[in-house]
């Protein structure tokens, strides 16, 4: 169950080469965003940098429009998951000699209306002309009270909750990747929304925090490693799967973990809250006109757990996210390994898939 992790490992042998800051506040992989304190201040900034390439370059991301939105989105996200308020963006857009005044037109709108959305200004960047289109991201935030939530501090005991419904993510994947390679013309809708807002009332309950931009197993799997916990999902999918995913999932005869795993995610957070905490956070999502969605809870022993057909499941989630290394990034044997696993799964009786 506690395999090492490829991406985790590689992260760590590159980011180990540099000495830390001392103004920064979170350690290496511990938090969405990177915390620094600025002098003389209790004031946090936070600061993260996304590329959209890989989804380029593989043809997840093909509409324009959609590439400028995620281009903001990815960014964003991570600010959301510490609480941050946005100050702006900065935009690095390698573009294509070749590209069109339409395309680029379309481009630069999904960048405008993810800004508007997320309450961000472009505030400068870079451009440049290549053989091929490379879109980055470096969001600003603050946290003025110096408290920010990171992706370390849960215990047992803690409530598991999450800003909306998973598995969009990897089914828009399943159906650009798998489906339509199979002839078939289905149209699943993705454009994951800002929680900025959200994220901001999750850190005054919550005791840690991190976005899905990966799936939801992998976040909870990072979460295990870095607070040495376990988490039990005791919603059943219907409860926490979009309606579009777990009709899909129905039609496909995919199991209903299998949209969870990524690696591609949808962008909501995920997060513990202390018993005494809950009812508070609650009541304030309300009156601000949110609902969060209510998963399961935090548990001493290390692993992941989910009801599937009524039946606690035990899944090796360090396994699920290094499927995807192993198969050198190809999504067609990335998904045929999650079937594997899940018939491993069915033919021996839900027990640990090791």
């Amino acid at each position: 169950m506690m395999n090492e992790i490829l991406e985790n490992a590689l992260i760590a042998g590159l980011a180990g080469r540099f000495p830390r800051s001392p103004l920064q506040y979170n350690g290496l992989q511990e938090s969405d965003a990177e915390l620094i304190r600025l002098p003389g201040t209790d004031v946090l900034l936070a600061v993260t940098a996304d590329t959209i390439v890989e989804e380029i370059e593989a043809g997840l991301y093909a509409d324009p429009y959609l590439i400028g939105w995620m281009t903001v989105i990815a960014s964003a996200s991570d600010l959301a998951a510490v609480g941050a308020e946005p100050l702006g963006i900065l935009l690095s857009e390698t573009l294509p000699r070749d590209a069109g005044g339409e395309f680029t037109a379309s481009l630069q709108s999904g960048i405008r209306d993810a800004c508007l959305a997320c309450g961000l200004h472009v505030l400068g960047g870079d451009t440049n002309l290549s053989s091929r289109l490379v879109m980055t991201g470096c969001a600003l935030g603050v946290v003025s009270d110096g408290r920010p939530i990171t992706r370390v501090g849960c215990r047992p005991g803690d409530l598991l909750f999450a800003t909306g419904r998973f598995g969009g993510g990897s089914a828009y994947a399943f159906v650009r990747f798998v489906l339509a390679r199979k002839g078939h013309n289905l149209s699943f809708p993705y454009q994951p929304q800002p929680r900025l807002r959200e994220g901001q009332l999750v850190r005054r309950f919550a005791s840690c925090a991190m976005d899905t931009s990966d799936g939801l197993l992998t976040t909870l799997d990072q979460l295990m490693r870095l607070n040495s916990v376990g988490f039990v999902v005791e919603a059943g999918p219907e409860e926490f799967l979009d309606p579009y995913t777990l009709r899909l999932s129905g039609q496909a005869k995919v199991a209903p973990w299998i949209p969870l795993a990524g690696p591609h995610g949808e962008f909501e957070l995920v997060f513990a809250v202390p018993p005494p905490q809950v009812d508070p956070l609650l009541a304030r999502a309300s009156a601000d006109g949110w609902t969060p969605v209510m998963l399961g809870k935090v548990v001493a022993e290390p692993g992941i757990s989910l009801l599937l057909a009524g039946e606690a499941t035990r899944l090796d989630t360090g396994r699920i996210r290094n499927l995807f290394d192993h198969c050198d990034g190809n999504v067609d044997e990335y998904f045929s390994g999650l079937l594997s696993l899940q018939m491993e799964l069915e033919e021996g009786g839900r027990t640990d898939a090791s």
